[in-house]
């Protein structure tokens, strides 16, 4: 049974949501091996907390510090922190021997098995990852005009990826990044993201989101695109990954959707485990 590489970049703000996570991962996928790698510029506060709750769900994890000078020559404002580059920029400081990780945004929930996931057929291409066009087909639309990507499938959302590392460390480079964003800063919204649509678009697997990255706020709305299908019981049983996407996050108060009370399941879950390990206490 092959070891699932997950991949986070988080900073100390974000440590219970990212338990929550993993948790959530590790109920629905229980005897797979995996290793959990996360990015970080310096060391957590909480390093030996995430490793001992790691152990208890025996899971390994992998500190990946990226150091205060990493990215000193990259193009930095106040809308674009330099944490942008960690993702586009992973395969640089993750072990060579790593051929495949899944990158996930902290404000998703595995509701699932992942194997699906993990298992995917990479091919030729270097990302897998979903667009959500069913759902905003202008915006689609827009961004095509916007970075010059008329072939495209879709608008990718960055906060599910599958990487493969073999084929980006061949392709992506820091300067091919930052000469783009250099050259492109005035029409970029979401620089990592845009990046990696305008730049890699046509060396992407396009997986459903429906399946695999799921707009969390917008379950009708999948109920009426699909005429019906896509029910809450549907979505239940078939969806992997439940993305918390917007301003709004579940571990806010108030927080009103569909999804809050499951969100709030795993979150208590995690906190419990915490709780009776008294060495997990944040």
């Amino acid at each position: 049974m092959e070891t699932i590489n997950l991949l986070f970049s988080v900073d100390d703000n974000y440590v219970t949501q990212l338990v929550t996570v993993l948790l959530s991962i590790r109920t629905h996928t229980p005897e797979v091996p995996m290793n959990v790698y996360v990015l970080q510029k310096t060391d957590l506060d909480h390093n030996l907390q995430l490793d001992s709750f790691c152990q208890l769900l025996n899971m390994t994890y992998y500190p990946v510090v990226i150091g205060e000078t990493a990215f000193s020559d990259a193009p930095v404002t106040d809308r674009w922190p330099e944490s942008i580059y960690y993702r586009l920029l992973a395969h640089e400081y993750l072990p060579k021997e790593l051929k495949k990780v899944i990158y996930l945004d902290a404000d998703v929930l595995c509701i699932n098995s992942i194997l699906p996931l993990a298992e995917l057929d990479m091919t030729n291409n270097m990302y897998a990852a979903a667009s959500h066009k069913q759902l905003t087909e202008l915006t689609t639309y827009v961004n095509r005009i916007r970075l010059n990507t008329f072939d495209a499938e879709g608008y990718y959302n960055s906060g599910v990826l599958v990487m493969n590392l073999e084929l980006i460390r061949q392709n992506v480079t820091a300067d091919l990044i930052f000469k783009y964003i250099n050259d492109n800063r005035l029409k970029l919204l979401l620089p990592d993201q845009d990046v990696l649509n305008a730049l890699f678009f046509d060396k992407i697997l396009s997986i459903p989101d429906e399946i695999y990255n799921l707009d969390a706020r917008k379950q009708l709305i999948y109920e009426l695109i699909s005429e019906g299908q896509w029910t809450m019981d549907w979505i239940i049983d078939h969806t992997i990954i439940l993305h918390f996407c917007g301003k709004d996050k579940p571990w806010h108060n108030p927080f009103r959707n569909q999804f809050s009370a499951l969100y709030k399941h795993y979150q208590r879950h995690a906190k419990q485990l915490i709780e009776t390990h008294s060495t997990l206490t944040y």
